[in-house]
């Protein structure tokens, strides 16, 4: 369910379904941006999430937490690619740096990123900010753009 105020915008998912359609319409509502910052504490689905958006953009691999990688690659349903990042075990930004993270975040590809508050200052100025909290079950997904 979707739900616009004047601040944010939210979405309120209570099952993979409601999940999917909040994945379609953020992509909708991004439009060319392609860097993706997902917050929200351990275990609040922002994993499960980037995998909606990931079958969104015609992804078939499977979706899995990059945690001890830093970075999975994807392929969409054109070839182009999709990176997902993790930076929640990231102990300095050297290890960003060292990554060569302008490649990824500049390169024109979508860029889905868990745990963005490590690398403060790092992110384009158009990134897209998604937070996650989960109460009783449900998934409150509020998006800025």
């Amino acid at each position: 369910m979707f739900m616009e105020t004047d601040k944010a915008q939210a979405f309120s998912c209570s099952g993979l379904e409601d999940l999917s359609a909040a994945a379609k319409s953020i992509l909708d509502l991004a439009g060319s941006r392609r860097i993706f910052a997902l917050s929200g504490d351990m275990g609040s689905g922002k994993t499960t999430f980037i995998s909606a958006l990931c079958r969104q953009l015609g992804v078939t691999d499977q979706v899995n937490s990059p945690t001890f990688t830093l970075v999975n690659e994807y392929l969409g349903i054109e070839g182009e690619k999709v990176y997902h990042f993790d930076f929640y075990r990231i102990k300095s930004l050297s290890e960003v740096f060292d990554m060569g993270f302008e490649m990824y975040f500049y390169s024109g590809n979508y860029c889905f990123i868990e745990w963005p508050e490590k690398i403060p200052g790092l992110l384009p100025e158009d990134t897209v900010m998604i937070s996650i909290n989960v109460t009783n079950g449900t998934r409150l997904i509020n998006l800025s753009l």
